[in-house]
């Protein structure tokens, strides 16, 4: 038998190995049966949701389209041709909600779901996984990460049954701290704090994710005014680099991860911010716009201080004054 560079001849390290799989195994195993006995108790509930044939209906036709004699187009379709579509399909079910039009929303719901099952058939296809074993997957983490509702694997309540709403993103965390340790032991090494935050995410919330999850294992400022200090001087070092140079480029983004931290510190979601001071600023400009034309003119024809006269009409109407006293 051969030995390890430390003299060992293996037997313990495959033990342990053997030992730690039965434990994965185990618990798994209650997991599963606590997933079932959860779903066994809400289907007693009045007002259970029961089969759902449509779903079913729907997986049946994303299959069919990439059958061969199906679409074309479906059957060429990988993760990587269509991950942009996920994307842009998300967010645009986003702006039904903004726009608080119901029948939008349930139009674009619909495509962000066929994203969801088109990406399942494709790895259905490979012989990955399908759309069962992504909906089961969920489930299980839905239970798993609501212990004050469910309970845990265990049998009991890990935290108490009135729990406030400030409290459950503390849960969250707790339980995927957790989860991330096991994948460690699973994977031979624990996972980075950061590993799990998607780099495909938009820059502003990423930097918000990046923050957030730094500041709760104590990388953090004391106070608001402490980060503030901290945006000046970013600030100073942006403006000592030559314009447009690599270094001005790379300040500038410090510039705006220190602001997302104040934002952080105000409790404010620095990506909803943003998204309505854009929403604030497109409705301005197409007010102005309006303004422009019944003047006769087009706002590309206009100097600074004819831009300056519509914008600050802009914000009177945006407050709802008369916009005809504008004047």
């Amino acid at each position: 038998m051969s030995k390890d560079r430390n003299g060992s001849t293996g037997v313990g390290h495959r033990a342990t190995c053997e030992e730690t799989n039965d434990i994965r195994t185990d618990q798994a195993d209650r997991l599963d049966v606590l997933c079932s006995s959860v779903d066994a108790l809400t289907h007693e509930r009045e007002g259970s949701p029961e089969t759902q044939p449509e779903f079913e209906e729907l997986v049946r036709t994303i299959w069919r389209l990439r059958q061969p004699d199906g679409c074309p187009w479906d059957k060429a379709q990988t993760h990587e041709s269509i991950a942009k579509n996920m994307i842009e399909e998300a967010y645009e079910a986003v702006d039904a909600t903004h726009e608080q039009d119901d029948a939008n929303l349930r139009e674009e719901l619909g495509d962000v779901l066929m994203q969801v099952l088109l990406h399942a058939q494709i790895a259905a296809d490979e012989g990955s996984f399908d759309i069962h074993d992504v909906c089961r997957d969920l489930n299980r983490k839905l239970i798993r990460r609501h212990p004050h509702v469910f309970g845990t694997p265990e049998g009991e309540k890990s935290v108490p049954a009135q729990t406030d709403v400030a409290d459950v993103p503390d849960i969250w965390d707790q339980v995927k701290r957790e989860e991330r340790i096991s994948k460690g032991k699973k994977l031979g090494e624990e996972p980075g704090l950061l590993d799990s935050v998607p780099i495909s995410l938009p820059a502003l919330m990423q930097a918000q994710k990046i923050s957030k999850r730094t500041a709760k294992v104590g990388f953090d400022w004391q106070t608001t005014s402490d980060v503030w200090d901290k945006v000046h001087e970013e600030v100073g070092e942006f403006a000592a680099e030559p314009a447009g140079s690599e270094r001005a480029f790379e300040e500038f983004g410090d510039v705006l991860f220190s602001l997302v931290n104040v934002a952080r510190k105000e409790h404010i979601d620095a990506e909803g911010a943003l998204a309505c001071a854009n929403r604030k600023f497109r409705s301005r400009w197409s007010a102005m716009e309006k303004l422009a034309r019944s003047d006769g003119r087009s706002l590309d024809e206009c100097t600074d201080d004819e831009y300056d006269e519509y914008w600050r009409c802009a914000k009177k109407m945006e407050r709802g004054q008369d916009g005809a006293q504008r004047r």
